[in-house]
């Protein structure tokens, strides 16, 4: 509850949001904060776990339909993951621009059993650097690839390696220039699957 009444205001404010802030958008008394967090820094920091932790975008994926086809089924999967980067950027770089560092590995979130609930204290380690960051990539590439697995008869390459391509491609359609506008979903997913070639080659 306290981390997420947090991240918007760290999106808004970066690290110079006060608590006494945070404690009226979680509608909770301020020194609540300080007995669930050791402090400020600790909350940043579950806050940068957070918006990292990739599960909300997970549960869209295995929320779309794969009765839809395989074009409308990339599109949503490329709309849920494309909401959790900007969400991701814009907490991380608002963290990031108050001098805030963070220190764990990627991924890391907060145990299942840590009270008072879950993503309101950090972890306290996942295993060696990047292990979760990995863990996370792994369990997003599992759910694109299940997206394509109805079509796999009809692909070149088995659903695993198109996911692989997918994601490599999405992180990688930020523009080069600040006036050259961004790739619609529609726009990457018609490039992955018939990539840019207007005719197929003599």
């Amino acid at each position: 509850m306290i981390v997420a009444a947090t991240l918007p205001l760290v999106a808004e404010y970066g690290a110079g949001v006060t608590t006494s802030q945070i404690a009226r958008a979680a509608g909770i008394g301020e020194g609540t904060i300080f007995r669930v967090f050791a402090d400020k820094d600790e909350l940043m920091g579950a806050c940068a776990a957070e918006a990292m932790n990739p599960d909300h975008a997970l549960r869209e994926l295995t929320s779309i339909s794969i009765d839809d086809p395989l074009p409308a089924r990339l599109v949503q999967a490329a709309e849920a993951l494309g909401a959790h980067l900007r969400r991701m950027g814009t907490v991380l770089g608002a963290l990031h621009a108050s001098g805030v560092r963070r220190e764990r590995s990627a991924g890391e979130r907060p145990s299942a059993g840590e009270e008072p609930s879950a993503g309101d204290r950090p972890s306290t380690g996942e295993g060696p650097s990047g292990g979760g960051r990995e863990r996370s990539l792994r369990a997003v590439r599992e759910a694109v690839a299940e997206l394509v697995e109805p079509d796999r008869d009809a692909l070149r390459m088995d659903p695993e390696r198109v996911a692989t391509f997918f994601l490599g491609l999405l992180f990688a359609r930020l523009p080069l220039t600040g006036d050259e506008p961004e790739p619609t979903p529609e726009e990457f997913v018609d490039v992955l699957l018939h990539g840019v070639l207007a005719h197929e080659p003599a």
